[in-house]
Order: structure tokens, then C-alpha cells, then sequence
């Protein structure tokens, strides 16, 4: 079964940058797309941005567009989230988790869609936007 494990959360500044890792055990990152979703306190679960198991095709929910980037090293077996312009209302605990169905802005944000097609939940690595 697949493992996901995030890194690279921290307390950074507004305007900051952080990259965050998601990292498979064993084989097989290669046959998921994987999502970035985060939760921050007080708030409903947020989907962030999914890339296809291929790494050619990425979307991303409006919020973090233009800052955030996603993308995936398959030979390392790691997604990564580079964060930009980091502002206070990212402050979240990060999540990655793998997808059975197709990336795209309704896996996202369905929330029927991301309880049934999302899975192997990481733990989550808490980012901190505040001077």
C-alpha cells in the first residue's frame, strides 16, 4: 500500500517561500496523481492543487494561483508544493494524498469527490505565515 509522508513545513514570514515534500515508501508514486490539500484551524478541509501520475497536467484552486507550483520527481518518488508570496491565510497543516480518478479543479473542491478518490493520507507538515 502506498505511503505518503510530508516535509518542509516551517514559520516563515508573509512574502516568504517554502517547498514542501511528499514522499512515497516502496514503488508505485508513478501510477497516482497526487493532491495538496491543507486545513487550517477553525476551517473546513481546503484542496490546494493535484498533478496527473505523469506530471503533465496541474491545476490549482484560485487562492494559491500564480504562487504555488506543483510538481513531481517520479524517479524520487516525491511531489513537491513551492509556495510563493507566502501571505498569513496559508497557514494551514498541509496534506498529500493520492488519487484513483483524474486531477482536475473537481477533485479538488467536491467534497464527495475527495472522500471517495483521494487516499493514503500523509500525517501533514504545519506552515506558518507570520512575522
Amino acid at each position: 500500500q502506498l505511503q505518503l509522508v510530508e516535509s518542509g513545513g516551517a514559520l516563515v514570514q508573509p512574502g516568504g517561500s517554502l517547498r514542501l515534500s511528499c514522499a512515497a515508501s516502496g514503488s508505485g508514486l508513478d501510477h497516482y496523481a497526487i493532491g495538496w490539500f491543507r486545513q487550517a484551524p477553525g476551517k473546513e478541509h481546503e484542496g490546494v492543487s493535484c498533478i496527473s501520475s505523469d506530471g503533465a497536467s496541474t491545476n490549482y484552486v484560485d487562492s494559491v494561483k500564480g504562487r504555488f507550483t506543483i510538481s513531481r520527481d517520479n524517479a524520487k518518488n516525491t511531489v513537491y508544493l513551492q509556495s510563493n508570496s507566502l501571505k498569513p491565510e496559508d497557514t494551514a497543516v498541509y496534506y498529500c494524498a493520492a488519487l484513483i480518478g483524474q486531477c482536475n479543479i473537481g477533485a479538488l473542491t467536491n467534497t464527495a469527490r475527495t472522500i471517495t478518490e483521494f487516499g493514503s493520507w500523509g500525517q501533514g507538515t504545519q506552515v506558518t505565515v507570520s512575522s
